[in-house]
Order: C-alpha cells, then structure tokens, then sequence
C-alpha cells in the first residue's frame, strides 16, 4: 500500500450528522492512520477550532452546519476546503462553492470515495482541482442536475486546460 498524500496533514470535518463523522473518520484514518483527524458537529465548535488551528484539509457540510460561512472564514485563514452536501446538490451550490475558492463540491453519496478526492485538494492547484473533480463527477452532476447545470454554472471546465 503506497502512503497518502494525506498522511500526517490535519483534517477537520464539520456535519451536524454524526454518522458521517464516523464514515469520514474511518475512511479517512484507514487511509493515513498518521492524519490528524478532528471533527465539529456546530457552526460554534467549527469557528472556534478553524480560528485555533491550522489544518491542511476542512470538510464542511453545506446545510445544518452553516458551511458556506464556515467556507468564508476557512478560505480567509488559507486553508484548502471541501463542500460536502446531500441536501444542497444542485447547480448553485456547486458554482457558490467554486466562486467562494472551495476546492471541491462533493455529494455524501461518495464518502467512500473521498480519500482520492481529499488527495487531489493537496496536489493540485485551484483551476487544475476543480477540472479533475468535474472530470470525476461530470456523469454524476449531470444524471442530477438540470440538463443545462454546465451553461447556468458558467463553469466551462473542458477550457482550463486550453
């Protein structure tokens, strides 16, 4: 087994659900046992550990924990954020976390694929990221989203690598 890019690096994840802190937690320290892995289920508790702590990794939730808040104060302290959502999959959402500099808009349904996901946050650059997560999830967001999510979102992903 080859070690993770994530292993040693300070992750917080924030959800009002605590089932899938769990399913974070496990998937992520089966991953990089050597990870530093913390966890809020409050907007409160979240502030207080973003303000104190220096993390590499924050996945919010969207709804119940006021993650696009949370994605404000996270981003001002230069930390690299990822959107975690089932209740606010949909086109918006997935351009307000692109325009509030989220590295990644990822749906529950993949929480078992989230390590890769996590791993591509620390490797690539802003633009680079997000072009490999709709590379990912294009199929996805389009089963689920309107059929025009790309021409709403502006997100032409296909011209970055132009």
């Amino acid at each position: 087994m080859s070690t993770s890019i994530l292993d040693g690096k300070r992750i917080l994840a924030v959800d009002d659900e605590p089932d899938v802190l769990k399913v974070l937690e496990e998937e992520i320290m089966d991953a990089c046992p050597n990870c530093k892995f913390d966890k809020a289920t409050s907007y409160e508790s979240a502030v207080k550990m973003i303000n104190s702590n220096d993390y590499d990794v924050v996945i919010l939730d969207i709804m119940g924990v006021r993650g696009f808040d949370l994605l404000d104060l996270a981003v001002k302290k230069h930390m690299r954020v990822a959107m975690l959502t089932a209740h606010s999959l949909n086109s918006e959402s997935l351009k307000r976390s692109f325009d509030m500099k989220a590295r990644a808009y990822l749906p529950k349904e993949k929480l078992g694929e989230i390590v890769p996901f996590l791993e591509d946050i620390l490797k690539y650059d802003y633009t680079s990221g997000w072009k490999r997560l709709f590379e990912k999830l294009h199929a996805f967001f389009t089963e689920r989203f309107e059929s025009d999510w790309e021409k709403k979102t502006g997100l032409n992903w296909r011209e970055w690598a132009k």
